[in-house]
């Protein structure tokens, strides 16, 4: 009889290569597999039969006072997958996630910064230095672009068009999307690859676009920190989160009337439900707007 361990390996290697999903998604999994296999040892529970609705239900509810409602409806989410791969494999009888509700949940508006504080942004990074251009030019891609950091952080040379501008962007699932850059943002990644860039590499063989001061692959991580650096500097109060920026593209977008449909492809969406969020982000502007500047607001 296999081991727990053994049992979670199995489910990441098949996601890995049956389902294609990015790293960091499968990195996830495994997280919040292994979390709630620590809490069943300290249950006394060593195998994944053993598991029932109370375990499940007892743990959610204790991570009910370090997580939102949003982060332990996901942890639910990885337990009735995996217990449904085990059930498929006939490692275990039942699904007892099924039996445990998810956590009831507000609605949750993506943030979106200002046009005002996007400019003061991307005032930031000193375009006579290498490390400037390249900051540059990751900003106004992830802005004109609405590209999530990941994608940025993996962006390759060959998927870059500087004449017309456009990327093509492999986005979660391995799908594939044609995004237009704009003048201003091909003319900033123009300028970074043809002089920051070579100053930066340390060797020619780097086939990403965007590299760190040691002349290798920038990490997800090293762009946000980057990032939020840059926005404490620009005098922005906001808590900035790594999808800050792409939620100001498709907002900005939408109010200057952008159609759903176009701002979908854009954003690599499978399900225009997942774009409709952003009607509401609008929506809510305009009514603050609106508070703020009408006679009887």
């Amino acid at each position: 009889m296999q081991n727990m361990d053994d049992e979670i390996d199995l489910f990441i290697s098949t996601l890995a290569v049956e389902r294609g999903l990015s790293v960091n998604t499968i990195a996830a999994y495994s997280n919040d597999l292994r979390h709630f296999q620590n809490y069943l040892r300290q249950s006394g529970i060593s195998l994944w039969q053993e598991v029932s609705r109370d375990s499940i239900s007892g743990y959610i509810q204790k991570l009910g006072i370090s997580l939102s409602a949003r982060s332990r409806a996901r942890r639910l989410a990885a337990l009735r997958t995996f217990f449904r791969f085990l059930l498929k494999e006939g490692l275990t009888d039942g699904n007892p996630a099924l039996l445990v509700h998810f956590p009831k949940l507000g609605p949750q508006l993506p943030k979106a910064l200002s046009s005002a504080q996007i400019e003061s942004l991307l005032a930031q990074p000193d375009p006579s230095k290498p490390l400037g251009q390249r900051d540059r030019a990751m900003f106004e891609l992830l802005y004109a672009c609405g590209l999530r950091v990941s994608e940025l952080a993996e962006l390759q040379l060959r998927q870059v068009v500087l004449e017309p501008g456009y990327l093509t962007v492999m986005g979660k699932g391995e799908k594939e999307r044609l995004v237009p850059m704009g003048e201003l943002a091909a003319e900033s990644l123009k300028a970074y690859m043809e002089d920051g860039r070579l100053k930066l590499l340390k060797k020619d063989s780097i086939p990403e676009v965007f590299v760190n001061s040691r002349g290798q692959t920038i990490s997800r991580q090293g762009v946000w920190k980057i990032i939020k650096t840059s926005a404490r500097k620009a005098g922005i109060a906001l808590n900035i989160t790594p999808h800050m920026m792409r939620h100001s593209f498709a907002t900005h977008l939408l109010e200057n009337g952008a159609d759903l449909r176009s701002l979908q492809a854009m954003l690599g969406h499978a399900d225009i439900a997942t774009t409709q969020i952003y009607t509401h982000v609008a929506r809510e502007r305009l009514k603050e707007i609106h508070r703020k500047y009408h006679p009887r607001g």
